[in-house]
C-alpha cells in the first residue's frame, strides 16, 4: 500500500496470513476490548461487537492475501478505524436517521486512515464484485471459479471435461457478461471516483 518500511505491527497481518493461533488470541486480547466498548456506548451490544471484529479481520486478510498489504502505522489505530467505520456504516443501513457517535474514544493519525480507506475501498469493491459475481448463470460461475484455483487453461478443460478451444472462449465471454453487469452497477461509478 504505502511505500514506506513496514511498521513492526506488521507482525499482526503475517499472523492472519498463517493464521498463527496465539498471535490471532493477542489481537483479540489486545485491540477488541476498544472495538466492543466503543460499540457498546454506540447502540450495539458484545455480539454485534464481535461480528464486526470478525468482519474486519476477514476484510484485513482478503486484502493482504490479494494485496500484499504492508502495514506503516500501528495495528491498533488502523484495525480501530476499520471497525469503528464498518460499525458507522451498519448503523446507517439500519436507521433512516442521522446516527450520532461518541468520538470521543481514540485519536487516528493520517496514515492509518489513509490505510482504513484503502481498505474500505478494497472491501466495499471485493463486495461489489461477489454480488455481481451471484448474479451469473451456474455454468459461468463454476467456469471461472475453477480458473480461479487452477491456472492452467488446459487443466480446467480436462478438468471440467470440455474442450480447451470451448474453456478458453467461454472463459471470455462469462469475464466479459461479469465485467458488463460490475460497470453497470449503480455503485461502480461511485467506487470508481474514489479510486
Amino acid at each position: 500500500m504505502g511505500n514506506s518500511k513496514p511498521h513492526a505491527d506488521q507482525k499482526y497481518i503475517e499472523a492472519l496470513l498463517r493464521n498463527d493461533s496465539k498471535v490471532l488470541a493477542e489481537i483479540y486480547e489486545r485491540f477488541a476490548p476498544k472495538v466492543v466498548g466503543y460499540i457498546k456506548k454506540n447502540s450495539g451490544d458484545e455480539s454485534r461487537a464481535q461480528d464486526i471484529i470478525q468482519e474486519t479481520l476477514i476484510t484485513i486478510y482478503r486484502q493482504a492475501t490479494e494485496k500484499k498489504l504492508q502495514l506503516t502505522c500501528p495495528f491498533d489505530a488502523y484495525f480501530f478505524l476499520l471497525c469503528k467505520r464498518k460499525w458507522i456504516n451498519e448503523l446507517n443501513k439500519s436507521s433512516n436517521k442521522e446516527v450520532t457517535i461518541n468520538e470521543g474514544v481514540v485519536s487516528i493519525d493520517d496514515e492509518s486512515a489513509r490505510f482504513a480507506e484503502e481498505t474500505e475501498l478494497y472491501a466495499a469493491k471485493h463486495e461489489l464484485f461477489e454480488e455481481m459475481f451471484d448474479q451469473l448463470g451456474k455454468a459461468c460461475k463454476e467456469l471461472l471459479k475453477t480458473t480461479f484455483t487452477i491456472k492452467s487453461l488446459e487443466e480446467v478443460a480436462q478438468k471440467l471435461g470440455q474442450s480447451y478451444g470451448y474453456v478458453r472462449k467461454k472463459k471470455s465471454l462469462c469475464i466479459g457478461q461479469l465485467t458488463q453487469l460490475v460497470q453497470s452497477a449503480p455503485r461502480f461509478n461511485h467506487l470508481k471516483n474514489l479510486l
